[in-house]
């Protein structure tokens, strides 16, 4: 195994060790908080940098300001309403199954993790590294992250690289 494979392995622990203790409820709730939190900064940016006009005078900047501040806000929300739904899973007897679903979301969060990693690391020398070749694991990343771009919209695919440097010279 590689240094390649341990890093993976790393991520995939951290990932699920953290789900196994926060549970299913609290995981799930606090991705789709940081979902909305992005829709809404994005959708918000703009009309709220408006109204920082007279504070700040360089457009781009009230726009990051804007969007930093909304997502925070929403993230802060998001973070108390999942603290109280944890609370409320703790007291309902679930934690056992809650924490199980945890670690499989987990699970699942870090090879989503690693496969992304592998896309945006085709873009990178790393590649064309020895210790990028000898993984044992990578190989499987890169085709799950092949499959993974077939699902991107067309525009998307055509600026990422689709072969597996692995496969290609093996």
């Amino acid at each position: 195994m590689s240094v390649a494979d341990y890093a993976i392995l790393g991520i995939c622990l951290v990932s699920i060790v953290v789900s196994l203790f926060r549970g299913f409820i609290r995981e799930v709730f606090s991705l789709l908080v940081w979902i909305a939190a992005g829709y809404v900064a994005l959708q918000a940016a703009g009309p709220i940098s408006v109204r920082l006009e007279d504070t700040i005078d360089v457009p781009s900047v009230r726009v990051i300001v804007a969007f930093v501040a909304v997502f925070v806000v929403v993230l802060v929300i998001g973070g108390l309403i999942n603290y109280l739904l944890g609370r409320l899973v703790d007291g309902t007897g679930l934690s056992g199954t809650d924490r199980l679903l945890g670690a499989l979301f987990g699970a699942l969060r870090g090879i989503a993790i690693v496969t992304i990693g592998v896309i945006l690391a085709t873009f990178t020398p790393f590649v064309e590294d020895p210790w990028w070749r000898e993984s044992t694991l990578l190989p499987e990343f890169e085709r799950l992250g092949i499959w993974m771009v077939g699902f991107f919209p067309e525009s998307i695919q055509a600026y990422l690289p689709v072969e597996s440097v692995t496969e290609t010279e093996a």
